[in-house]
């Protein structure tokens, strides 16, 4: 089955889960993950159930054989017994062996839907959800919760059903057996219920801060490892072992605090199943000493309770261990539909419509803007009013704050305006589509992210079907071709994560070519020569000056030599614009922008 066939179906699975979330709403979720497996499912619940009837008769079987066989000196019957014996036993090993697959098999095929769905909602999901999230605490869901619940559905269930028709049946064979003895074995059945209750709302809370704990560590594991070399340059080692310590210290006291609810609950009922037998064994035994075998307590009748009494409470045994499953499997199941209920703060409207090869004109019409999202909220632009024309290539300059970067944000529309409206060509960028929107659009960030795999690779993800020709071309485009074919692997040479075999100069032509590759009508340059040294800036800016020709480019830059030839030039300060104008005429007006450059150009020299 392909992956989209698959997502469509996990998509399929959890839209019906949507609402007020309560426990109803989380069995329904499990009930939803099998569903599109019911046929397997069928046949697993068929397999137990043959497989619990087989493991229900040899304690029969015995009693008969010492009442019927041994007692009654009958040996034709023992080998009876013997047969059915062997008959039973071998039942139970086909139909264990056959649930035993077809758990696995719909457990992972479930699992695995939700992880896939998990996956693809995130993808969905807005920049600022991000923003909002350690990516740690994000990786758990997909890790250590979807464990939990790997353990709840494939071990879970068979727990359920097995145990609950062991009992079952179990008891309705007591009550055939012997009516008085049955009623005593059940006396205990008040106290566990009680023992039961009390121990179900004890450990809710801590199964819950477990929960919480793990995300904590595996967040704090992912941020470590990946800023490792500032954790070394800064020699912090021993801070950060401290700190990942307390928190691994609060994980184990989270932990310890439903073993010691386990160490309490379960010798309970081991106890109390010790109980029972030995209270049968007194009475029954009595019954047999006195003669009283006319009454329907013989040898074999009690030796067959005993051994069933055994089968009484090892269910019990197993239905309780199964609630810490439960309660562990619920409390991941919690998180995961917190995090499947997350809306993107951005979405298509229902009628908007595809947006067509853009000519690149860029207006903002009285837009502001707050990260808070209401306008009484500080504000990170104010009543800017702006136009673009097509092909020209705007250079942004100010202060760190100012809001160059919110700016740029607006026109890819990882954010809407509190106040105003951005347009694409006239079209509100409310009423397009997002990939339509995306498509013709390319971003260079300040820092040129690169994915494990090859040079090639990362090239070509600006564009998928893009063909070793078209990616040489893009690297030669922006100057990228240079360092590449020095490399002994060329453009099979291995990036390492997040590029780390390469320089952060390199890791920026890679991420040139790949925008370069895209070919977008719009084109966001967020600092993305910062990382970029003065050779190496000189060397690309040939490159730059083809990726810009013909394309509405929005540059952001602190080092004023790389915006000099940008066909406007706009100083922002306090979320407005303050000056706008070519690079000659803002030096000519010697103001903010003037300073600006003054102040560069002193550092610079």
């Amino acid at each position: 089955m392909t992956a989209a066939a698959i997502r469509r179906r996990a998509t399929g699975v959890w839209s019906t889960l949507r609402g007020p979330e309560d426990r109803g709403r989380k069995v329904r979720g499990l009930l939803e993950l099998l569903r599109p497996y019911r046929g397997r499912v069928i046949l697993m619940f068929l397999a137990l159930t043959a497989a619990t009837a087989a493991a229900l008769a040899p304690p029969y079987l015995a009693g008969r054989a010492v009442d019927d066989g041994i007692t009654a000196g009958n040996p034709d019957v023992l080998v009876v017994i013997a047969i059915a014996f062997v008959g039973a036993a071998l039942i139970n090993a086909l139909a264990s062996a056959a649930q035993t697959y077809l758990v696995s098999w719909v457990g992972q095929r479930a699992l695995q839907d939700l992880r896939l769905r998990i996956f693809a909602h995130l993808q969905r999901l807005s920049i600022g959800f991000y923003s909002r999230n350690r990516a740690g605490v994000l990786i758990s869901r997909l890790t250590n919760d979807v464990q939990a619940l790997d353990q709840l559905v494939t071990d879970g269930i068979v727990t359920l059903f097995s145990a609950g028709l062991t009992l079952l049946g179990t008891a309705a064979i007591l009550l055939f057996l012997d009516l008085e003895l049955a009623l005593i074995t059940f006396l205990v059945f008040p106290v566990l219920l009680i023992g039961s209750v009390v121990f179900r709302i004890v450990s809710a809370d801590a199964y819950r801060q477990t929960r919480e704990r793990i995300a904590l560590v595996t967040a704090y594991l992912q941020e470590s490892l990946s800023g490792i070399r500032i954790v070394r340059a800064f020699g912090q080692e021993e801070r950060h072992v401290s700190e990942f310590a307390d928190l691994n210290e609060a994980n184990r006291e989270a932990n310890m605090r439903t073993v010691h609810l386990n160490a309490v609950y379960f010798p309970s009922v081991e106890f109390l199943s010790a109980f029972a037998t030995a209270a049968i064994l007194l009475y029954g035994g009595a019954q047999v000493l006195d003669g009283q075998a006319s009454t329907g307590v013989s040898i074999g009748v009690l030796v067959t309770f005993v051994f069933y009494l055994q089968s009484f409470f090892d269910p019990i045994q197993q239905l309780s261990q199964l609630y810490t499953t439960y309660q562990s499997g619920m409390a991941a199941l919690d998180k995961v539909f917190e995090l499947l209920d997350e809306e993107p703060d951005l979405t298509d409207a229902p009628d908007a419509v595809e947006l067509e090869t853009v000519r690149g004109e860029i207006r903002f019409e009285d837009v502001s803007f707050s990260y808070g999202g209401a306008a009484s909220d500080r504000l990170a632009l104010r009543d800017v009013d702006l136009v673009v024309p097509p092909g020209q290539t705007v250079a942004l300059v100010g202060p760190t704050g100012a809001g160059k970067s919110t700016l740029a944000k607006l026109v890819a529309r990882f954010y809407d305006p509190t106040v105003g409206r951005v347009l694409i060509d006239g079209h509100d960028l409310r009423s397009v589509t997002e990939r339509s929107l995306r498509s013709q659009l390319g971003v260079v960030p300040q820092e040129g992210y690169l994915f494990s795999g090859t040079i090639g690779e990362n090239i070509g993800f600006g564009r998928v079907d893009a063909t070793p020709e078209e990616i040489t071309a893009a690297a030669a485009a922006v100057g990228a071709d240079q360092f590449i074919e020095a490399l002994p692997g060329g453009y099979d040479t291995e990036v390492g994560e997040r590029g780390g075999h390469l320089s952060a100069g390199q890791r920026q032509l890679l991420a040139f070519a790949r925008a370069a590759i895209a070919e977008p009508r719009l084109l966001i340059l967020d600092e993305a020569t910062s990382n970029v040294d003065v050779q190496t800036e000189a060397r690309i800016e040939q490159g730059l000056r083809r990726l810009l020709a013909g394309r509405t480019a929005i540059v952001i830059a602190h080092r004023l030599s790389t915006i000099r030839r940008a066909g406007r030039i706009l100083v922002i300060e306090g979320g407005q614009i303050v000056e706008q104008g070519t690079h000659d005429e803002l030096v000519a007006a010697d103001g903010a922008y003037a300073a600006l450059y003054r102040d560069w150009d002193r550092n610079v020299a």
